[in-house]
């Protein structure tokens, strides 16, 4: 009896030994299948993510937007575009307008007083420093845009300054070659608060009064907004280089 008893119980370990076996087998397949799986997928999360580019950056700049100090951040960027930096104010200005909807009408004052303020800036770089200006003009492209700004100013002068706030031509370039072409100071002023006044207000008037469904469509598609206007900047660059 002893004997069957051992038997017996050495099969039982032999049993429960094999399970055991089996299953971590089953584990293992099991583990290694769902390894390749991830490894198949991981490209194609990338490559969405890789494509949802615009997306994060637009959620960044809103959370910008809403920083306590977005307000010094926007007035020193329309100052700066006004005569050298590349970056347009409309980027902050639009969601932060579309952030604190209230504030509206400072908002689009506040730009239009820097960018003016600004922009006595370029003239005065255009009036003093032209000669040093001009190979830097040539070196970003903006040589053609300048005399292309020169020739308006002699046929159109005050509404020249007037059109700059909504032609593609930045808005520093007519700054720079107004000072450049020594144009009279006061109507410089004049048109450049009437110009940039228009657009900065008009824009922010969009955001405030289309603001949840217009920020609604921006966000569903921003990025295929975003790799459209790349394309078209692409296309632009290399028909104006030929």
């Amino acid at each position: 009896m002893p004997t069957d008893a051992g038997f017996r119980l050495r099969s039982i370990v032999s049993i429960v030994r094999n399970l055991q076996f089996r299953d971590y087998g089953i584990k293992t397949v099991v583990g290694v299948r769902s390894l390749a799986m991830s490894s198949t997928a991981a490209p194609c999360a990338s490559r969405i993510a890789a494509v949802k580019i615009f997306s994060p950056l637009y959620d960044r700049v809103l959370g910008w937007s809403r920083h306590p100090h977005a307000a010094r951040y926007l007035g020193v960027v329309s100052f700066t575009e006004s005569s050298f930096f590349p970056i347009p104010p409309d980027v902050l200005l639009a969601p932060m307008t579309l952030a604190r909807p209230t504030r509206w009408v400072y908002l689009a004052a506040l730009t239009t007083i820097a960018s003016v303020l600004g922009g006595l800036l370029g003239y005065l770089i255009g009036h003093w420093a032209i000669d040093a200006v001009l190979p830097w003009l040539q070196k970003v492209g903006y040589m053609g845009h300048f005399e292309t700004a020169q020739q308006w100013f002699e046929d159109y002068g005050f509404w020249a300054i007037f059109a700059a706030g909504f032609t593609p031509i930045p808005y520093k370039v007519f700054t720079i070659a107004a000072g450049a072409a020594s144009m009279t100071l006061v109507p410089f002023i004049l048109g450049s608060v009437i110009g940039r006044g228009a657009r900065f207000f008009m824009v922010a008037a969009l955001v405030r009064f289309g603001g949840a469904p217009i920020e609604a469509q921006i966000r569903r598609y921003i990025d295929t907004i975003g790799w459209t206007v790349l394309a078209a900047l692409l296309i632009l660059l290399i028909v104006w280089k030929l």
